[in-house]
């Protein structure tokens, strides 16, 4: 049984949900959003929220479960307070500046990466090393924040690179003589 997929979904106030066969489609303050679910779910909403079941018993439909539960949850989330990633960027002489509508990159090479930026994300840069990513689609957010920081990923010996906030870098102790 799955623990996710059990809950319900609350949904806020000011956020409308209509369900159309295996489409979900969410309303709220920051936006609209939809999704179509696999067909070995079922999605109904009721008094408590809106609850996610199996339409059997089998392994797919038990593991899509907790998935499409997480799916809509993250709707309802993205639609209401929306999601950001933070970037933080180590090094001499790395930083990040907003270009109209492309994000400019110093990051070692010889040249300035320009990053463009997707519709539907907000970029701001308050420090030259800080980034912040914002949005209400959350696979959207992470992709964008992902391909960042797939430009200088953070090396295991002085830690340059562009790092998640929070994230823990492995270091690597140098060359001895």
């Amino acid at each position: 049984m799955s623990r996710i997929g059990k809950r319900p979904i609350e949904v806020p106030k000011g956020v409308t949900v209509t369900i159309n066969g295996q489409e979900v489609a969410v309303r709220g303050p920051k936006g609209e959003m939809k999704l179509t679910l696999v067909d070995d779910v079922a999605v109904e909403q009721g008094a408590d929220g809106i609850n996610v079941t199996p339409r059997n018993d089998s392994q797919r439909a038990r593991g899509m479960w907790g998935l499409s539960r997480t799916l809509v949850n993250n709707l309802v989330v993205g639609v209401t307070q929306g999601f950001t990633e933070t970037l933080e960027i180590n090094g001499v002489g790395y930083r990040a500046a907003l270009q109209g509508k492309n994000l400019q990159l110093s990051l070692g090479f010889s040249h300035e990466v320009l990053y463009a930026i997707p519709e539907g994300i907000e970029v701001k840069v308050a420090k030259p090393t800080e980034i912040a990513i914002s949005g209400i689609d959350k696979q959207k957010v992470g992709q964008v924040a992902a391909e960042i920081r797939s430009y200088r990923e953070p090396e295991p010996y002085k830690g340059k690179g562009v790092k998640y906030a929070g994230e823990f870098i492995f270091r690597k102790e140098g060359k001895k003589k």
